[in-house]
């Protein structure tokens, strides 16, 4: 096979050693092996580095296991082509496996060109990755902390859950902190209620009769207190973000634009994507990376699994709740590509789908940057303007009517 990278190198990272295999060619046209471990700490890299550089190596390859290849990269990064590349792509035959046989796995893969090296961004986009990535996870153990204590509510006969959407609300907060202060009275309930909740307070006098003790006191005040806790830092990082986040204002704002899209979903795809999608040649490719395309496997001129490939599952997860929200807004495209698609794929195809157009979108937009325009929530009956009408006239001349079609005015106009 043709070698595109004379010096190259390829690294087994693991938690205390990297083992790594240094390929060259000599002037007689056959390759030169050179294999050493190495230690993961700061001098031991720094030695690795100096190693490479010896070798003259311009190249390097190491899987991506875990965070341990992040400590190599700070360190190589800058002096060398780093590729990372994905672990169960450069998998060998079973039975033949060790550390020394996996770099030079690498190094041979990497020498000739048959490996693909995985999408890293620059550092401050990596930095923003991590803030949006902690924030994200530390929504989800608030969700998990407000349902721990609907599980408390529900223990002591306290049905507030099934009056109230969310009982960590305005209203619902100031319902909790009565009842952990022993100062609730279900019967009077108006300088604690706000809003809409003012409707429901027949509903929430039987709600909030229950059996309550001491011991759910405790829990919710501790409940509670975790809550404050993790809002607190849920707006640290929100702060640190959006200051981060500053240089690319102006494509939040454009993000915006779509459907379903808060400030929160395009900072988390501008912290995951990045500004410049030159990495990506097209939207399908970013699609593709982000796992929201379907599935390629056919065989025997027979299309079998669609099931969507594993890509980026923060970017994934966070265009797949963005799509929960467009799917509900009336009269946009999204919504309408939605329900044209629940009742042949179903919830979930459909909502895949949304989130695959929405990336799409964001593509375009990111590129452009142009605001997203709005196709309505007709678009595809506009499409299919004759097929519609075609297709209801038959369904109400089944029923038993006599349907008599008149061109809109502005058709009429127009053909006079």
């Amino acid at each position: 096979m043709e070698v595109l990278y004379v010096y190259c190198a390829g690294l087994d990272v693991h938690k205390k050693t990297v083992v790594a295999c240094r390929l060259s060619v000599n002037a007689a046209g056959q390759k030169v092996k050179v294999i050493e471990t190495f230690g993961t700490t700061t001098s031991e890299l720094l030695r690795l580095s100096d190693w490479l550089t010896a070798g003259h190596c311009t190249h390097v390859a190491m899987e991506s296991t875990g965070e341990f290849w992040k400590p190599v990269w700070n360190i190589l990064e800058g002096s060398f082509e780093l590729w990372l590349v994905n672990a169960h792509h450069v998998k060998r035959v079973p039975g033949r496996k060790t550390d020394v046989q996996d770099a030079e796995w690498l190094a041979e893969l990497l020498q000739h060109g048959l490996i693909t090296a995985s999408f890293i961004p620059p550092v401050e986009q990596r930095d923003r990755r991590d803030l949006t990535r902690q924030r994200t996870q530390l929504v989800r153990e608030r969700a998990g902390v407000v349902n721990r204590l609907q599980k408390v509510l529900e223990g002591a006969n306290l049905k507030l859950s099934a009056v109230l959407s969310n009982v960590a609300g305005l209203s619902g907060r100031a319902i909790l902190d009565a009842l952990v202060q022993e100062h609730l009275d279900p019967t009077n309930l108006g300088d604690l209620v706000h809003g809409r909740v003012r409707d429901k307070l027949p509903a929430l006098e039987q709600a909030l009769t229950g059996r309550v003790r001491p011991h759910h006191r405790f829990l919710l005040r501790h409940h509670l207190a975790q809550i404050d806790f993790l809002d607190e830092q849920i707006a640290a990082y929100s702060a640190e973000i959006e200051r981060l986040t500053q240089p690319c204002e102006d494509l939040v704002a454009l993000l915006d634009t779509i459907p379903g899209v808060a400030r929160t979903t395009a900072e988390l795809i501008l912290a995951e994507v990045g500004a410049d999608l030159s990495r990506f040649p097209s939207a399908a490719h970013l699609a593709s990376w982000a796992g929201l395309s379907p599935g390629n496997n056919e065989s025997a001129g027979k299309r079998l699994s669609g099931k969507t490939r594993k890509g980026s599952q923060w970017l994934r997860t966070g265009l797949t709740q963005a799509a929960h929200a467009a799917a509900r807004q009336k009269d946009t495209y999204l919504a309408a590509l939605y329900h044209r698609l629940t009742a042949r794929r179903g919830k979930k195809r459909a909502t895949l789908a949304v989130a695959h157009a929405m990336l799409v979108i964001a593509y375009h937009v990111i590129q452009r940057k142009e605001p997203y325009r709005e196709l309505g929530g007709n678009y595809f009956d506009e499409r299919r303007r004759t097929g519609v009408v075609n297709r209801l006239t038959r369904r109400l001349a089944k029923l038993g009517y006599t349907v008599t079609l008149l061109a809109p005015p502005s058709e009429a106009a127009a053909t006079a």
